[in-house]
């Protein structure tokens, strides 16, 4: 147990003084009910409140301890999203797309400033592509097609899913072809392939999830 502060000692004292002090008048007025003064009635009461004051301020440090005053909130710090490419390497649903990327050397591109707008399919997307042929794209011979391909998944600005009104419209691509984008009740529709989840914030951009992997017309 702790020690007792010199305060708390000295108002017990004063409540032990008190309770002798009104007992001894108690036991004066039994023995001699004829020879007090009409004052100790007065000395009684007084001292009973005195002893009561004194005991709600022994009580106060206590209640005062029980009912503190509620601590601020901890602010928390916002956890800045990382740039296009950082998003799709920490997500784990875009590995193929990550190495096609790497592949093609672009990087540094999709890392810069932007702000940039991609239509990333994840890798069950790549998965319905015939067998072999993302084996094939990533050879170093194949760059410019690979190239060509990521880039047309990409458009120049931040595209966010409230920006795109309902119909369809055409949209030019990084590579350099349209791409059709088409809004209604049952969702977004990027040429064949479905948005399967909207805008994955990124620092220099916005990702767009889809679930087939998108071809350049010309290819």
């Amino acid at each position: 147990m702790g020690k007792s502060s010199p305060s708390w000692v000295f108002k017990i004292l004063i409540i032990n003084v008190l309770l002798i002090l009104r007992n001894k008048t108690y036991l004066i007025l039994k023995n001699n009910p004829m020879k007090i003064p009409k004052t100790t009635g007065l000395i009684i009461k007084t001292a009973s409140m005195a002893i009561a004051t004194a005991s709600l301020i022994v009580g106060l440090p206590a209640l005062a301890n029980n009912h503190s005053a509620p601590t601020a909130p901890k602010k928390t710090s916002m956890v800045k999203a990382g740039n296009i490419v950082q998003v799709a390497v920490g997500n784990g649903s875009f590995n193929t797309l990550v190495a096609a990327v790497k592949a093609a050397g672009l990087v540094e591109v999709l890392s810069g400033k932007g702000p940039f707008t991609v239509f990333a399919p994840t890798d069950a997307a790549f998965a319905k592509l015939p067998e072999g042929q993302i084996a094939e794209l990533l050879k170093p011979e194949n760059k410019a097609t690979l190239v060509k391909i990521l880039t047309y998944h990409v458009v120049a600005g931040k595209v966010e899913a409230k920006n795109i009104k309902a119909g369809s419209a055409l949209v030019k691509t990084v590579e350099g072809n349209v791409i059709k984008v088409t809004k209604s009740n049952k969702g977004v529709v990027i040429d064949n392939s479905k948005v399967v989840a909207a805008d994955v914030k990124a620092s220099n951009g916005v990702i767009h999830v889809i679930d087939t992997v998108l071809m350049p017309p010309d290819l």
